[in-house]
């Protein structure tokens, strides 16, 4: 319960400096067994970001931030919302918070490099809108923003990384490797907690996610999928027919 409290500590803070940092600290007290002590509009209307000039960049990197920091605050709520849960669920979800802060924190001192900074660009809460919707129903949350929102980055970040090498960006490649790389493994968490929710209410994960994507209107996922990501991180060969599928016009 502690633990948790302290989550909902961290999910309140409303400076992203302080709420990035604070959630790296609390993973640290977490895994040492210490005491534990923007303007947004809809997604239609953010602005088109090009690399090819100084503020494009920018806005580019302030829309992969503002997800970073939202995904901070969505994983925060998945460790303090849902009580009753085993250990190991908590702490998947504090290490992804954690990890999330860091992204937020790379991506904003290279803002800070290119002469703007977190909060200078609009942004949209589409990820924070499906954490609402999905607030009383663990399985749903599992299913529809790790394994759905957060996995389309998995298939979004190798285009914008190609765009930013043309565009000479080479730190934001780099930064972009890393959020990938540990992404692979959030989305990961999403995918084991929801196959053990399913496994414990008697759930088939394929059919259920159907049912849960229609339900809470989940946007429909389009191709191409980076396919090698999704496998890393624990979708099985049904579940991406599936996706094509549903892709399919």
């Amino acid at each position: 319960m502690e633990l948790r409290q302290r989550a909902l500590e961290v999910l309140c803070l409303t400076d992203p400096a302080d709420k990035a940092s604070a959630a790296r600290a609390l993973l640290q007290a977490a895994r040492e067994g210490a005491p534990l002590d923007t303007v947004l509009v809809p997604p239609d209307k953010v602005p088109r970001r090009s690399p090819f000039t100084p503020e494009g960049r920018a806005a580019l990197l302030h829309a992969i931030a503002h997800i970073e920091f939202n995904a901070i605050n969505l994983a925060l709520d998945a460790a303090w919302r849902f009580p009753g849960m085993p250990d190991a669920y908590y702490l998947d979800w504090l290490r992804v918070a954690g990890e999330e802060a860091l992204h937020f924190t790379l991506l904003r001192e290279h803002l800070l490099g290119l002469q703007r900074d977190y909060g200078d660009f609009e942004a949209h809460d589409g990820l924070w809108s499906m954490t609402d919707k999905t607030r009383h129903d663990i399985v749903a949350r599992m299913a529809l923003v790790p394994r759905t929102l957060e996995a389309r980055g998995l298939d979004a970040t190798p285009p914008i990384q190609a765009k930013l090498a043309r565009a000479g960006d080479r730190r934001a490649v780099e930064i972009l490797d890393i959020i990938l790389r540990d992404e692979i493994g959030h989305v990961a968490v999403g995918n084991h907690w929801y196959a053990w929710l399913c496994a414990r209410d008697g759930l088939d994960p394929v059919r259920h996610y159907r049912i849960l994507s229609e339900r809470h209107a989940a946007p429909r996922l389009k191709p191409p999928f980076n396919r090698p990501a999704r496998l890393a991180a624990g979708f099985s060969e049904a579940e991406l027919a599936q996706l094509q599928d549903t892709s399919d016009p």
